[in-house]
């Protein structure tokens, strides 16, 4: 059964008297927004799990033929044939990220719920992104069908449980990536993107530290990290990069970075107090690539997060 796990309930629950010492009215709005999360996760869970055989008019379905189905509606063109409970399930979570962040706005400010809120969110956020990369695996020829059969397995689990255990394994790591960025924003100057990369060095972990060494060779791995340092497109640092070259200008303020460009810049502003914004920014970045990808144009086909969270998983 969909759920929140005892954790995020028990957290819950101290805001919500928390709440009522101080505001009875938001106290009600909260549990009254955590009964409905609640009871939409009693409604996904009665739908039939993804592992379970069916037959209709004689027709089987099990899941071993979901397994290998799963390598063919692995695209958003194939929305219609994904069990209901796959896409009411991506609900739920919808559901519960806008819950969370509720009690976000209300309770955040508070040091004792600050953390533990911060967790939750992310773990949501990166759970969608991972079922993207489990799916972007799925329809990669690079990668081995045992690979394949085991993500599958783990995507069956994500649907049938609402949880995945790469996505917690891998938010601290997500999560340091961001709090790196946040702490150190993009100076611009030569555009060379060799400070940026210097200082998130510095502040990252050990598995950040042998992605970076493994990966900035590459071209790919490179223009994401600069996209994602920068908050520009490849495009928008090749033509800034172009004109400050034209111009004789050997370093640029961030003020003057949207004078250079053509047009509005392609990723929005981060707000660092939404937590939304960390989501749009990596799907902003992941329709691009895959613009570039099916038109074969140059720059990353892959966001960052993408090009790690493959790189660990080749590591198992």
């Amino acid at each position: 059964m969909l759920e929140l796990k005892e954790e995020e309930a028990e957290l819950v629950e101290k805001i919500e008297l928390y709440l009522i010492s101080n505001s009875r009215e938001e106290a009600l709005l909260v549990k009254d927004r955590f009964d409905c999360l609640n009871n939409l996760g009693q409604a996904v869970s009665r739908y039939p799990s993804v592992r379970e055989s069916q037959s209709v008019r004689g027709v089987q379905r099990t899941e071993k033929q979901l397994l290998e189905a799963l390598c063919s509606f692995a695209t958003s063109s194939h929305l219609l044939h994904t069990p209901a409970r796959v896409v009411a399930g991506r609900s739920y979570l919808v559901a519960k990220f806008q819950a969370f962040s509720l009690l976000n706005i209300l309770a955040g400010e508070r040091q004792e719920f600050y953390l533990p809120l911060r967790k939750a969110i992310l773990t949501i956020i990166h759970t969608l992104m991972t079922e993207e990369v489990y799916l972007s695996i799925l329809i990669d020829p690079t990668y081995s069908d045992e690979l394949k059969s085991s993500l599958a397995n783990d995507l069956i689990r994500l649907w049938d449980s609402g949880t995945d255990h790469r996505a917690v394994e891998h938010l601290p790591a997500l999560d340091m990536l961001w709090t790196a960025r946040d702490s150190s924003p993009p100076a611009f100057g030569t555009m060379k993107g060799t400070s940026e990369l210097l200082r998130i060095t510095i502040d990252m972990g050990k598995d950040w530290q042998e992605f970076l060494v493994a990966h900035t060779a590459l071209d790919e791995s490179r223009w994401a990290l600069e996209e994602f340092l920068f908050g520009l497109s490849y495009e928008e640092l090749v033509s800034v990069r172009t004109r400050l070259d034209e111009l004789g200008i050997g370093a640029v303020g961030r003020d003057e970075i949207t004078g250079f460009l053509d047009s509005k810049p392609s990723y929005g502003m981060i707000n660092n107090k939404d937590y939304r914004a960390i989501y749009n920014f990596y799907v902003d970045r992941r329709d691009i690539a895959r613009f570039r990808q099916k038109i074969s144009a140059p720059g990353p086909w892959r966001p960052l997060e993408e090009i790690y969270l493959k790189y660990r998983i080749a590591q198992e």
